[in-house]
Formats: structure tokens, sequence, C-alpha cells
């Protein structure tokens, strides 16, 4: 395995010495250790890495209820990809001179997405990126993979993976029983579609 930080000084000092932004994908399953990790990559790289979640792009719990997909939120249709896409492209072709882009965040209290959340102004060398779908290969999600200069898979021991999960449901107001339903049920199966993704990665990287 690499060492993440090492590594992703390597990508500022390419943007650079380029002058051009580079874009670090971190992909891996519910529960990995992707957040963890770009918070460490964001707090050792400083003001020249921004951090912009994939989940910022999660659909509304109205849309899902009208759509029928509430009791799968965390599956690949529950998001905005074209949308995540189009902000990707957005924050490669950015300039130095040109206006902050604003992108969504997901307020993991309220369980829903926030509009124009995060700024990400355009002198930054690096964004780091994460989500579970990044190297998936199928729908609007083909598209990201192209745009990322380095992809990397965050994993972890699936029975810790799994405790964090059970943990994370439970902080966030599902009881016991429920929580561990949820990381066991439609997270499993997330996970199951993300981990036959590992093999595109560059990379394979411990969140710690």
């Amino acid at each position: 395995m690499i060492d993440p930080v090492q590594a992703a000084r390597t990508l500022l000092d390419e943007a650079l010495r380029s002058g051009s932004r580079r874009l670090l994908g971190l992909a891996g399953a519910p529960g990995a250790g992707k957040s963890t990790l770009a918070a460490r990559l964001v707090a050792a790289l400083g003001e020249q890495a921004v951090l912009v979640p994939m989940d910022g792009f999660h659909l509304a719990d109205v849309a899902l209820e009208r759509l029928g997909r509430r009791d799968r939120k965390g599956a690949p249709d529950t998001f905005d990809a074209a949308g995540y896409v189009a902000l990707l492209q957005r924050l490669r072709s950015a300039r130095p001179q040109d206006p902050p882009v604003w992108a969504p965040m997901f307020e993991r209290d309220l369980e829903q997405p926030l509009a124009g959340a995060l700024e990400v102004p355009a002198a930054v060398p690096l964004v780091i990126t994460e989500g579970n779908y990044l190297l998936l290969d199928e729908g609007p999600f083909a598209q990201v993979r192209g745009l990322l200069d380095a992809c990397w898979f965050v994993e972890v021991d699936e029975e810790l993976r799994h405790e964090r999960l059970i943990a994370r449901h439970e902080q966030f107001g599902k009881p016991p029983a429920a929580a561990r339903d949820w990381a066991l049920g439609p997270d499993e199966a997330n996970a199951r579609r993300v981990a036959a993704t590992r093999c595109r990665a560059d990379a394979v990287v411990a969140p710690d």
C-alpha cells in the first residue's frame, strides 16, 4: 500500500509545477473510512487542498419518496450522478482568476444534501473528492474516473467497517436494531457493488 499523504503531496507538487489543478478521488464501500482519510489529507496539505465529497449529490428524501427509492438510499440511482460529473468538469477547467465554485455537501444531522455549502477557490491546486461510486463503470458515474488524475480504493477490515456503519447510523438517530438492519442490508448491497470496482483503482490505501 502507498503512503497516502506522501502520494497526495506528489500530486500537489505536480499541480504546482504545471500550473494546472489536480483532482484526487477516494473510492470505497460505506464505512471504509473515506471521509476520515480525506480529512487527514486536507489537514496535512492545508489551504492547498479542498474536499468536495460526492455525498452532496444525494437526492433529497422528498425526491426519493416520489421515485420509490427511499428504502435504497445510498444506491447509485439515488444520487444526481450527472450533476456530480458536471461539477468535476467545472473543477477541472477552472482557471486561477475564475470565481470560486460552490459545491453541495451532505448534512448528516439532517440526512439531507445542502446546496452551495462548500467553497472551492479557483486557485486551490488540489481537489480531493470521495464517495462510493467514483470507479463505477456504468451510467453517468462511468465518466467520473476519466475526470480524476488519480483514484485510490480505501479498504478496511470488514468487521470493523460494519461496526463503524452501525455506530454511525445509531449516532444519527436510528435505533440499534434498525441501524444494524440498514448496515447489513442496503449498505451491504451497495458495498458489494463498490467492491467490484476495486480493480479500476490506481492504488489501495488504508484510512489510518
